[in-house]
């Protein structure tokens, strides 16, 4: 059996935890022998081959920054890259099928971006060898006679060419300048400018400069500019985030549009809706967050995204998580309170050139109500005002009740510690709300210091931790993985019924909505001028109203129950469209 050791750097503090804690506690030490030392870095670094794997510096680091794994037997070889002596691990490399979009589905915290860079060639694979960078001959006799030697054949052949799209659109603005078009036609190498401008909806900022415009417009940005350059292979990381759910499937649809008989996509991405849409082939990621990183043998995308739910590839013969993702239909879904909580008459608000009016409605206790509509549609000016952060101009709100609120955009400008953030969380709801979430693991870091993901959870908790009527969450599922958002949306569900409360989240993701709501809002108009709230609905009424004005139809899997889209014209879309029963 294969034993390795891992350290995540940026976790091991070795003056906070006592002056190297795990040095002095390790047993092979104490006989006389150096397993664990002080690395070059200050670092606590660890002798592979010593470790006997007894399990106690992993558990005693304060930290949670060491990691003593058996890998499976399947595992025998040594990895496709490693960062550093203890460093993390990955173990194979998707494999690009020309004429198909083949998706990679796994945790944050995986390799998926590491395994990407490395097929666009932003990486150097190191084979697992410190200081070593493989060429293309070795990565040929690595992968020899499967997929991945023809395609490392092609590549040093200059048979493939790569266009890549990063994960981070946001860091755009400081290496590009100037205005988009002037961006996008610098890019153009397949002369489609006004085509794909055209077909993602970039034609009203064309000449906005690069630095003004919005997450979303960046996301459409990147997209587009990767889709320009002459490429049989594009890779793109993350292709939805910041889009709302139109322009996701726009987006899907276009992405999906760039594979032929000459041309393969690779795609990350945590919106299984969307990814299905997208992918004909999927690959799994499974591993230990922050460890190690298995790339599994390629699957028709229903049935990866399946054996992704279940946490179970039969293939490999391998379990990956002890707890399948289960799915219900809404009708199985116990009643819940039917006490109003507040409620709403016309309100009316007017914002520079854009206003926002709502008819009645109201929200009831121990429900949770998800809300969708298009960007620049109003949501976060309707959650503002139920909050009490502005004022609406005229309407009513009936109630005056206590709102704990989660914005769209977090801060991490503060040194904090997290653990000085949540101290009152931590005391009163470790089990039901920071521990599932995994904010236990974050608390000895500085806000400063956390990812977007990391951020988001910390966000959702300190959120979820406040005494309140309402609980109002933005965009709650951005920067985290399926696991996680699926976590999130339990954790609502359940506070709600435990505390006889009741939530409102908005978000894009809609097998997120569907997994957690009880009712929906539907935002309709258009966006950044005018915006009109209907409902609540009966998820089943509010869904078939917003998949109609989104032109889709939608069913449950056979097998998993989990919500997919139907193509276009298929027997099923036209059948649900026909029966107005866009929503399975």
């Amino acid at each position: 059996m294969t034993r390795i050791a891992v350290i995540e750097k940026d976790k091991c503090h070795p003056l906070r935890c006592g002056n190297y804690l795990c040095i002095r506690l390790c047993p092979v030490n104490r006989a006389g022998k150096e397993c664990i030392v002080k690395g070059e870095d200050s670092k606590a670094r660890i002798i592979t081959e010593l470790c006997t794997g007894c399990g106690i510096c992993p558990k005693r680091c304060p930290f949670g920054a060491i990691h003593i794994i058996n890998l499976p037997e399947m595992l025998k070889d040594s990895p496709i890259h490693r960062y550093g002596e203890n460093g993390f691990h990955l173990f194979n490399l998707p494999s690009p099928v020309f004429g198909k979009v083949v998706g990679i589905l796994g945790r944050n915290g995986i390799g998926k971006s590491t395994a990407i860079k490395i097929l666009a060639g932003v990486l150097k694979p190191n084979l697992g060898k410190n200081d070593h960078e493989a060429d293309l001959k070795e990565l040929i006799t690595r992968f020899k006679g499967t997929e991945s030697q023809v395609f490392f054949e092609k590549l040093k052949s200059g048979a493939i060419t790569v266009s890549y799209k990063p994960q981070a659109v946001e860091l755009i603005p400081k290496h590009a300048k100037g205005t988009v078009e002037k961006l996008l036609r610098k890019a153009d190498e397949r002369g489609k400018f006004s085509q794909i401008v055209e077909a993602l909806e970039l034609q009203n900022i064309l000449d906005h400069d690069i630095t003004v415009v919005s997450g979303g417009e960046l996301q459409r940005v990147a997209i587009a500019v990767s889709a320009l350059k002459k490429a049989n292979l594009y890779i793109f990381d993350e292709p939805t985030s910041y889009l709302d759910i139109k322009q996701r499937i726009k987006a899907a649809n276009f992405i999906r549009s760039l594979a032929d008989d000459n041309t393969t996509v690779l795609v990350v991405e945590h919106d299984l809706i969307i990814l299905d849409l997208m992918a004909d082939m999927l690959h799994i990621m499974y591993g230990e967050q922050g460890a190690y990183g298995v790339v599994s043998q390629i699957k028709a995308a229903r049935a990866g995204i399946n054996s992704y739910l279940e946490g179970f590839l039969r293939e490999e013969n391998m379990r990956f998580r002890p707890d399948a993702i289960r799915f219900v239909p809404k009708s199985s879904i116990r009643k819940r309170g039917e006490t109003v909580l507040n409620q709403w008459n016309n309100v009316r608000k007017k914002l520079g050139n854009f206003w926002l009016e709502t008819g009645i409605g109201e929200i009831k206790l121990e429900r949770t109500c998800g809300i969708v509509g298009e960007n620049g549609i109003g949501k976060t000016t309707f959650v503002k005002i139920l909050a009490g952060v502005i004022a609406q101009d005229s309407g009513t709100v009936a109630k005056s009740i206590k709102v704990s609120y989660k914005p769209q955009y977090l801060e991490s400008e503060s040194d904090k510690l997290v653990s000085e953030l949540l101290r009152d969380a931590v005391s009163k709801y470790g089990v039901s709300i920071i521990n599932p979430l995994g904010v236990d693991e974050l608390m000895l870091k500085r806000l400063n210091e956390l990812s977007g993901g990391e951020l988001q959870k910390v966000s959702i908790a300190l959120c979820l931790s406040k005494e309140a009527d309402l609980y109002l969450l933005d965009e709650p599922s951005a920067f985290l993985d399926v696991e996680q958002r699926l976590t999130v949306s339990k954790v609502i569900r359940d506070l709600m019924e435990q505390r006889s409360t009741s939530a409102f989240v908005v978000d894009h993701d809609l097998l997120f909505i569907d997994y957690l709501s009880d009712d929906l809002i539907v935002f309709e108009g258009k966006p950044a001028e005018h915006g009109s709230v209907t409902g609540p609905f009966a998820v089943p009424e509010g869904m078939n109203r917003f998949l109609t004005g989104l032109d889709i139809t939608m069913r449950r899997d056979e097998e998993s129950h989990r919500p997919r889209i139907n193509k276009p014209d298929s027997q099923m879309d036209r059948k649900q469209k026909a029966e107005n029963k866009r929503y399975y």
